[in-house]
């Protein structure tokens, strides 16, 4: 092999065994513009797409312990790599394949997990981490609360009861 290619596949490898997720994408023919715009959607969510010749990817790949994914390598391929929210990248690129009809996702690999395009798309749909963690904090606050009411009742009921009596003596003799 020459220099420049294994230095592309140690790229590819590295970057297939570093990262928390891997999709696989057929960019189709997309155009440079609309893969440009792909990037810099990705760019915002710390992920980067790269695309490489499939039998790079297949030795990579398998050098990083996924399972067979020789039916994905069929096309133009690019691989999409980073760590983080999954779930925004998902998003992104759905809603990249929903606006390219020659671009499709053909799978990937989530936490040393191989992913269908279905996978990905339920994927998409997952909120963000950061609204997740709202709704967990909300689940786990909730008895907190509910017990701080409860512990606030009686006193609540004594203040009450002192305040009628208030408003009754004060009130002008009819």
């Amino acid at each position: 092999m020459r220099s420049e290619k294994v230095s592309i596949l140690n790229e590819v490898i590295d970057r297939v065994k570093n990262a928390d997720y891997c999709f696989i994408l057929n960019y189709g023919r997309s155009t440079v513009t609309k893969l440009t715009g792909l990037r810099r959607d990705l760019e915002k969510q710390a992920s980067r797409l790269m695309v490489v010749k499939n039998t790079l990817l297949a030795r990579a790949t398998s050098d990083a312990g996924w399972d067979d994914v020789s039916a994905m390598l069929k096309g133009p391929t690019a691989i999409v790599t980073g760590n983080g929210d999954v779930a925004e990248v998902a998003k992104v690129l759905v809603a990249f394949v929903k606006g390219n009809d020659t671009a499709e996702i053909k799978g990937g690999n989530v936490e040393k997990s191989v992913v269908s395009p279905a996978d990905v798309d339920e994927i998409s749909k997952l909120p963000s981490k950061d609204a997740m963690r709202g709704m967990l904090l909300g689940t786990l606050s909730a008895p907190a609360t509910s017990f701080v009411r409860v512990l606030n009742a009686p006193l609540l009921d004594v203040l009450y009861a002192l305040k009628a009596y208030e408003d009754k003596k004060n009130e002008p003799a009819a």
